[in-house]
């Protein structure tokens, strides 16, 4: 008698039934596996980038496009991994645009906390005393955070006047000479806030006071001190030069100060003429006695001091001796002697 077909195939089957079961359970078991073994070895893995790599993320980045730029740099091993982790932490949406610079080995955790962080390249920005503002945005354009043009645009902002500058012309001299750090996407407005900022910071209220014991309120405090900015070649020397213009403005006389007249001349050449000279402008203080309408400058703490307390001198004059420091006198007669000494081919100086 033949067996059935059906009771001989059975055990085959269940056989086959259990293969199949086992290569279901097992099959996703090694993928998580792999998958768990790869985040693991991406997790600890420290990538070293080749040199200094800057990395810059724009605004506006996606995810994706976040983690294919720091892949393709050499920052991180695997940018999928890189998405997976930046998910799983929650902080996908949080990572900071800017200017990124690589030069140690990171683990993809510790360049992710960077980009949160928003620990991006600094820069330092330095301004001189004695700078413009016209100077100050050209360096702006120069190092290449903007143009010129969108700087001076910020600095005309009425708000920013009648916050750090009430009743002045324009920011120029409140913006304190210093160096500053910043990052490449820094704006115009937020550098200019910068420097207003410390301007006020640097003027205390004891300098200010000073000035007032002078007869000075603070614009025409910065005013004065601008000009001795531009005047002075030794820090040391700056009390003597603004006691000859305080000397000069309790007598109502001219202050004579070319740095003024070149600041009012448009488009200057360098060679200050005797017709600049006798050009009526706001800023010539040849034919206008007492202050110029404001700053011509960005003046420093010592230039500030200088002005608020002036040496105890009656000096009336000064003339440049050609080695950074100046000779001063009291009456006309000395002073023409002194010019004749050191800039005989210099004319019209104070």
């Amino acid at each position: 008698m033949n067996a059935n077909p059906d009771q001989t195939e059975r055990p085959g089957r269940r056989r086959f039934r259990r293969i199949l079961l086992l290569l279901a359970l097992l099959v996703p078991a090694v993928i998580v596996l792999g998958l768990t073994w790869r985040c693991l070895t991406f997790l600890d893995t420290a990538v070293a980038p080749a040199g200094e790599i800057v990395v810059d993320i724009p605004p506006g980045s996606s995810l994706t496009g976040i983690s294919n730029r720091l892949a393709a740099a050499g920052v991180v091993g695997d940018a999928a991994a890189f998405r997976l982790l930046a998910r799983w932490r929650g902080v996908s949406g949080r990572i900071k645009a800017g200017e990124y610079l690589f030069r140690q080995p990171a683990t993809p955790g510790q360049v992710l906390d960077r980009l949160v962080a928003g620990d991006v390249r600094r820069y330092r920005f330095t301004v001189p005393e004695g700078f413009t503002l016209k100077q100050i945005a050209e360096r702006f354009q120069k190092q290449g955070f903007g143009t010129t043009e969108a700087f001076l645009r910020a600095a005309a902002d009425k708000r920013l006047l009648a916050r750090y500058a009430p009743g002045a012309p324009s920011l120029e001299g409140y913006l304190f000479p210093e160096t500053y750090t910043i990052d490449r996407a820094v704006t115009p407005k937020k550098l200019l806030v910068a420097m207003l900022e410390e301007f006020r910071r640097r003027l205390t209220p004891d300098i200010q006071a000073a000035a007032l014991r002078h007869g000075l309120n603070r614009h025409q405090l910065v005013t004065l001190a601008s000009i001795v900015q531009k005047e002075a070649g030794k820090k040391e020397e700056m009390p003597l030069i603004a006691a000859v213009y305080h000397n000069r403005l309790r007598r109502n006389m001219p202050l004579q100060a070319d740095p003024t007249v070149i600041y009012g001349i448009r488009d200057f050449d360098g060679n200050l003429t005797r017709r600049d000279l006798a050009t009526p402008t706001p800023w010539n203080t040849y034919t206008r006695s007492g202050l110029p309408p404001g700053p011509i400058a960005s003046p420093g703490l010592d230039a500030l001091r200088a002005a608020a307390e002036p040496a105890a001198a009656d000096y009336l004059y000064f003339v440049a001796k050609g080695d950074g420091t100046h000779a001063f006198s009291r009456t006309l007669k000395e002073h023409n002697r002194l010019v004749r000494k050191y800039q005989l081919h210099r004319k019209g100086k104070p």
